[in-house]
């Protein structure tokens, strides 16, 4: 490995065997034991078994002090290769190398012995990640007071709630100084605050003591604002290993097999007998051409069209703008107003807000009075680009600074 990197995976892969058996559900005596000569007289049969694979022929290198989100949908192949990394489980095929420290907080329980107590297992942990007694006498009192379980430190763990648990095996994670930091889905138990508080700890132990971070979360707000890299999995193959935004974009967008620009409602089965129901957006510029890439500044026309049952009076529809990783950026709305029935468009024009550079999704809505005729968080995405079409402005001074960037009216007194 070079100088830098602390992490070097080449060609990783893992294969499982699935059992193809298909025996019934045993209910009685005589089923279980039919069942199970059945499956010793299988044994010997060809096609019981098919291969699965969980990696594919994964390369990567992660250098000191990166932050790294692995992301993908379920059954990626996440877990597994973090279980990999850190020896839990061996590959069939590749090779790994790293150096230093690993600590690894993969779900609930890892790593720790029920029948001890919390203070037993900080000791425990520690040793294993090659800490002598008096650098881990050091950390102890940082380690309970981050966790805050101070008043059950002397239970057994067994006896901690699933709160607790995560509580005491993060910080005793974080803090014992690993130069590898591996984190899954688990801190999801936690409750938000303590999220946040975790989420703090990596990136002061990343940024300030240049220690190296895989981070797996399915929030891609936490995984945005902590990581500077991201591994993209599908179906066990390495889609794209770049930088955070780049990847996230990847992922969110990745399956969308229509235009962006344009995207039609065909799949709720409730549409034909509801009052209303959306059936397309499209995105157009100010040249009513269809695109999903805007300059900043640049004018966005949102054409929303709906289908009625019925003719609608004091109707409002509603659009919300969010962001990639789904924070609410604005929301606006019409005022109430009477469709005719059959297809209907509404047209929403923003001409003097001016959206950041960044990947953003709509969510639309409509309604008469109380009711909620339908609702729609879509997969309809748009990119504003860091070109800027602002008048009078000849650069961006910093793409960073926000997500409006629009120009507010001042005076010098």
């Amino acid at each position: 490995m070079s100088g830098d990197t602390i992490i070097k995976v080449e060609g990783l892969s893992k294969k499982y065997l699935l059992n193809k058996n298909n025996s019934p559900k045993s209910d009685t005596l005589y089923s279980a034991l039919f069942n199970t000569f059945k499956n010793v007289r299988n044994v010997s049969k060809k096609g019981n078994k098919e291969d699965f694979w969980a990696l594919q022929d994964i390369s990567f290198e992660i250098e000191k002090g990166d932050r790294v989100g692995i992301i993908g949908r379920n059954g990626a192949g996440k877990s597994t290769l973090l279980k990999i990394l850190s020896r839990i489980t061996p590959p069939t095929a590749g090779k790994i190398e790293y150096s230093g420290r690993m600590a690894s907080l993969l779900e609930v329980g890892t790593g720790f012995h029920g029948d001890l107590s919390g203070r037993e297992n900080i000791y425990l942990n520690g040793s294993i990640l090659g800490m002598t007694k008096q650098e881990i006498d050091k950390k102890f009192d940082e380690i309970v007071d981050f966790s805050e379980v101070e008043k059950f430190i002397d239970t057994p763990v067994k006896r901690y709630s699933s709160g607790m648990y995560v509580r005491l095996a993060f910080a005793v994670a974080a803090n014992l100084e690993p130069d590898i930091l591996i984190v899954d889905e688990v801190l999801a138990v936690g409750d938000a605050q303590f999220q946040r508080k975790c989420l703090g700890k990596m990136e002061d132990v990343s940024t300030k003591e240049g220690r190296t971070i895989l981070f797996v979360s399915h929030n891609m707000g936490a995984v945005q604002n902590l990581c500077n890299k991201g591994l993209f999995l599908q179906e066990g193959k390495a889609i794209n290993y770049s930088d955070i935004s780049t990847v996230i974009k990847q992922y969110l967008d990745f399956g969308n097999t229509v235009s962006n620009s344009v995207f039609t409602f065909e799949d709720q089965e409730n549409y034909k007998t509801s009052k209303a129901y959306f059936t397309k957006v499209e995105l157009k510029n100010k040249n009513s051409e269809h695109t999903s890439d805007y300059p900043v500044g640049d004018a966005i026309n949102f054409h929303i069209q709906f289908e009625s049952s019925i003719k609608l009076d004091g109707t409002v529809v509603g659009l919300g703008i969010l962001s990639a990783t789904e924070l609410p950026i604005l929301t606006t709305w019409s005022k109430p107003e009477n469709f005719k029935e059959g297809m209907n468009e509404i047209i929403f024009t923003f001409d003097d807000i001016f959206l950041a550079p960044g990947y953003y999704k709509i969510a639309i809505g409509i309604s008469r009075g109380n009711e909620v005729l339908d609702y729609n968080t879509s997969t309809v995405f748009f990119n504003i680009s860091d070109i800027i079409n602002i008048p009078n402005a000849d650069r961006l001074v910093n793409t960073n600074s926000g997500v409006l960037m629009n120009q507010l009216t001042y005076k010098i007194s």
